[in-house]
């Protein structure tokens, strides 16, 4: 199976995320998404994050009903911080039978340099950027590995998300009905 790897903090998880991964799934090639709760992205500082547990039960919420979703705590059982190249190295381990397609945002992608082993990532996995507002991709200088995919664009973040919650705003619409209400408890 094209399993598409979505790795993120989800802190929380949105629609945005949700409706990219419905898309790859439906017009792209995947026949599945996981959606990979991240523990610690070593690029943002662990005290913006949400509890581990409840963010993943927030994916387990927004992607029950759908079986091409999965939400998973794979990277929770390697070592923090967590570095994609060890997850993908794992999942490889783990599940030979699939192919991995890495999804990361154009935004992501143009600080990808930054990552950690990032030119082996390229050389050994295969990548799908998805358009992101403000940050453009050229097409013409990317590797064999790396494609880019013609999604809907969201101008939605998390960091909005729970800038609004904290404001008391009612941000119902911008995420699942079940994450929704789990927040607002």
């Amino acid at each position: 199976m094209n399993i598409g790897i979505f790795s993120g903090s989800f802190n929380p998880i949105h629609i945005g995320h949700l409706a990219l991964a419905n898309y790859l799934c439906e017009y792209g090639d995947l026949d599945e998404v996981w959606f990979m709760v991240t523990p610690h992205n070593p690029l943002k500082e662990e005290n913006e994050l949400m509890d581990d547990k409840l963010r993943l039960k927030l994916v387990q919420l927004a992607t029950e009903g759908y079986p091409k979703f999965r939400a998973s705590d794979f990277e929770s059982h390697l070592p923090r911080p967590s570095y994609t190249v060890h997850t993908l190295d794992a999942l490889k381990q783990t599940y030979p039978q699939h192919v991995f397609h890495l999804i990361i945002g154009s935004d992501n992608w143009r600080i990808f340099s930054r990552w950690y082993e990032s030119e082996r990532i390229l050389a050994e996995n295969r990548i799908l950027v998805y358009p992101r507002p403000g940050y453009p991709v050229e097409t013409a200088s990317l590797s064999q590995n790396v494609r880019t995919v013609s999604s809907p664009v969201f101008e939605i973040s998390s960091t909005f998300i729970r800038q609004a919650m904290e404001e008391g705003k009612d941000v119902r619409y911008f995420l699942h009905p079940a994450v929704y209400e789990e927040l607002s408890r």
